[in-house]
């Protein structure tokens, strides 16, 4: 820390273009200081070197001063301000005051000229700023010592692009809120989106898309001429959409400074950049471009000033005083700025003019006309809401809790588009204002804490509303260079891209979301979500038939994937394999997933009839062969009458290969005993169910049930499966032939017996029975005694 003893005091001031450090430089200043000042022309300017300064010395020792916002500890040492707000009775050792060339401009030019001339630091006093001021502030100041600061990196002449062309990490300049909207609807379309920067916006709305900006979410920015000053983003191009603004008064060209104030966000340290324009501007004139470039423009030809000692004798004094001519040539009066509008505005009120007739309230009504319009409409609601202000501060000394309360009540909502959120924002700093004002409340700091939780409420909203407009993080994701391929998710067949749904997946085809997907994210997706499928072909053609599961809806399922169907083909034994349609596959894998299922349908057949399919390797009679076809046929089970002339021609040969092929020859039905299995019974049902298009596919009988209720059950899909309809119960092959040698043995005996045996064999009760032997052709009758009389029926 420097002996502040022994050196004078100086007056120095630290001059340049645009990314020159000098900011960084006066901090440093400062902070080797025991005490220290530094007036800065943004508030969110102001917000981010009093964060940079807590980083160095801690919380304990700064304080932050804004017209909205006042964070003092203690035993403040360092004072961070906007150069409205600073204290101009502190006394520190050190003052710094940054972009005095601002004393140039209409509106706020007077304050930076006050601070100029009147604001000093025991020790030393640095002011900050473009060369362009240097003339006027040597002829103002006289012994100030001016140091200039070159450009750390190269500025150039970036040319005219397309906005779909502008380079990644580059600003998009416009000067109105409709056309920033624009450029960032189109950026959204063609890259993904962009952050926008509004000088409306509150710091931390500014900060979170600014962050966005920074994190590579989005490679743009879209921002009015607010960028110009102290936001520190790493921009490579900046490009104007215009280079004509509205300046409060009329429309006018930008000045060569104010193009390379802007201009000189490109660039970041050492890194050079580049500026140019859209193409729906055209290109710059060459001596703006060699302006710019070379860091060269004509001086302030006069600083704006008003009277900083005003009269508060009464009404008249006072606006008198701030009409004092300036007593200098190069200083130009300042002429109807807001606080001045509105006090001659208020006054006009007679009930105002009568309540100012002392000196300290006649102040006290000054103090209120200098709350900002941050809103910036220029009508009498910003002047009715002072004058509301005003005639409680005057009245009562203090504005009541309950109509702060209210007023911001009516704030605190965080619906509506953007700029009514915007809108609400404004409104809220001005009670912010109010609340930092001392004495003008009765709780100030509980009128702070509330001021700040409802502005950050509807920053964050806004912040969300810009983003969900600007940005389709969709194409953020893939633009920027994002590992795409860990960051697409599937669930239950919802695809998102880092958490943001993007579409279904159905099988392996894609399917965007409804509203449509840009071309480069659905490549993207697809190109990801086709490695995936690519897998799951090769184990799609490695993998035994067992992975491949028939549903009940006749879908073909792998791997938890639908690859296709089964359909009616040209017979029972030939079902059409349908596959699904695949845009995540070519056509030539789509034609070798439709082969993988045709084979794997055609050894699902092969085998059912496994054991059957062994008599092609014996010597058979026709008669045999042409038994065997006609079992196979019929899936396993035939009518007896319909192969008797094939059964009275079989040869005692036939009848045991026949045996051996498990076929068996009953009075009722040819039928092959292992085709009566569960399993086999759900395969038999499905192709019958196959050729004749019924759905669902149908479960075999309960844990292989000999017999079954036959209501509600197509009766050739109960035949197909080896059963046999008998009155109101279908039964198995294997137990009609049981079933019938006992019934005709009762027949012939002529006497009741009990029915204990048939209802263990059909598992049905007695009643059961009886109609499954009716349906044998017999007559049947429970007696009383529980016994079954059977008897022949007669023809």
């Amino acid at each position: 820390m420097r002996d502040v003893r022994r050196e004078p005091p100086r007056v120095s001031a630290l001059l340049g273009p645009t990314n020159t450090g000098k900011t960084h430089r006066a901090i440093q200043r400062m902070l080797a200081w025991p005490t220290g000042m530094i007036g800065l022309p943004l508030r969110l300017l102001a917000r981010e070197v009093y964060e940079r300064v807590v980083e160095q010395r801690g919380p304990d020792v700064v304080a932050l001063v804004t017209g909205e916002e006042k964070r003092i500890p203690e035993e403040p040492r360092y004072w961070v301000c906007t150069v409205e707000a600073m204290p101009l009775d502190l006394k520190v050792f050190f003052v710094a005051v940054d972009e005095i060339q601002l004393a140039g401009d209409r509106h706020r030019g007077h304050t930076f000229t006050d601070r100029l001339m009147n604001c000093r630091g025991t020790g030393e006093t640095m002011f900050l700023g473009a060369m362009t001021i240097a003339p006027l502030l040597t002829r103002l100041l006289g012994d100030v010592e001016i140091d200039t600061a070159e450009r750390l990196s190269k500025l150039s002449w970036g040319g005219v692009h397309k906005l779909a062309s502008v380079p990644g990490r580059s600003a998009v300049v416009a000067f109105s809120a409709e056309k920033v909207y624009e450029a960032a609807e189109r950026l959204r379309a063609v890259h993904g989106g962009a952050a926008v920067v509004l000088g409306a916006l509150s710091p931390r709305t500014r900060n979170a898309q600014v962050e966005m900006y920074q994190a590579g979410e989005v490679k743009h920015l879209v921002a009015t001429d607010a960028i110009g000053m102290g936001l520190n983003m790493d921009l490579a191009h900046v490009a104007f959409t215009d280079v004509r603004k509205f300046d409060g008064r009329g429309f006018r060209d930008l000045t060569a400074a104010e193009v390379a104030q802007i201009a000189g966000r490109a660039g970041r340290y050492r890194t050079d950049g580049t500026f140019g324009t859209l193409k729906s501007l055209g290109g710059l004139p060459a001596h703006l471009v060699e302006a710019v470039e070379q860091h060269r423009f004509p001086p302030l030809r006069r600083l704006f000033w008003r009277n900083p000692n005003l009269d508060f004798r009464n009404p008249d004094a006072l606006l008198h005083s701030l009409s004092e001519p300036p007593p200098r040539s190069f200083l130009a009066q300042a002429f109807g700025e807001d606080d001045q509008r509105a006090l001659e505005a208020l006054l006009h009120r007679d009930a105002i003019r009568d309540r100012v007739r002392r000196p300290d309230a006649l102040q006290r009504l000054w103090e209120v006309c200098r709350i900002p319009d941050y809103r910036k409409t220029r009508t009498g609601s910003h002047a009715e809401l002072l004058s509301r202000i005003a005639t409680h501060l005057l009245d009562d000394g203090e504005v009541p809790d309950d109509f702060v309360s209210e007023r911001i009540g009516r704030l605190d909502r965080t619906d509506g588009d953007i700029e009514t959120l915007m809108s609400r924002i404004s409104w809220v700093r001005t009670w912010t204002y109010v609340a930092w004002q001392r004495g003008w409340t009765s709780d100030a700091a509980h009128w702070q804490e509330v001021t700040r939780g409802v502005e950050d409420r509807l920053s964050d909203a806004l912040h969300e509303r810009l983003t969900a407009r600007f940005v389709d993080r969709r194409v953020a994701w893939v633009l920027r260079g994002a590992d795409v391929q860990s960051e697409v998710a599937v669930n239950d067949g919802d695809v998102t891209l880092g958490g943001i749904a993007v579409g279904q997946v159905v099988g392996w085809t894609f399917r965007p979301d409804g509203g449509g997907l840009p071309k480069v994210v659905a490549s993207a997706v697809r190109n990801r979500m086709r490695t995936d499928v690519l897998k799951q072909l090769r184990a799609l053609m490695e993998a035994s038939d067992g992975a491949i599961t028939l549903h009940a809806d006749a879908t073909l399922g792998f791997d938890g994937v639908v690859l296709g169907q089964l359909s009616a083909g040209r017979g029972v034994l030939e079902p059409k394999v349908v596959t699904r349609r695949a845009d995540l596959l070519e056509a030539e894998e789509r034609e070798r997933v439709r082969v993988r299922l045709q084979r794997w349908r055609d050894r699902w057949v092969e085998r059912l009839f496994s054991d059957l399919d062994r008599a092609h390797d014996m010597a058979l009679s026709p008669a045999a062969k042409g038994l065997v076809y006609a079992v196979r046929s019929s899936l396993g089970t035939v009518p007896r009458a319909e192969v008797s002339d094939n059964l009275e021609a079989l040869t005692k040969a036939d009848r045991r290969a026949l045996a051996r092929l498990d076929v068996r020859l009953g009075t009722h039905s040819v039928y092959v005993a292992s085709l009566l299995a569960p399993a086999a019974q759900r395969v038999r049902g499905a192709l019958w169910c196959l050729a004749h298009g019924v759905k669902p596919l149908p479960e075999p009988p309960h844990d292989g049930a000999p017999s079954v209720e036959v209501a509600g059950q197509p009766a050739g899909l109960l035949e197909a499966m080896g059963m046999r309809v008998l009155g109101s119960r279908a039964v198995r092959a294997d137990v009609v032939e049981r079933l019938a040698a006992d019934v005709r043995k009762r027949a012939r005996q002529g006497r009741p017996a009990p029915v204990v045996d048939p209802m263990k064999w059909l598992a049905t009760d007695a009643q059961g029975v009886v109609s499954v032997v009716r349906g044998l052709g017999f007559s049947a009758v429970l007696i009383p005694d529980g016994r079954l009389q059977v008897r022949k029926r007669r023809r």
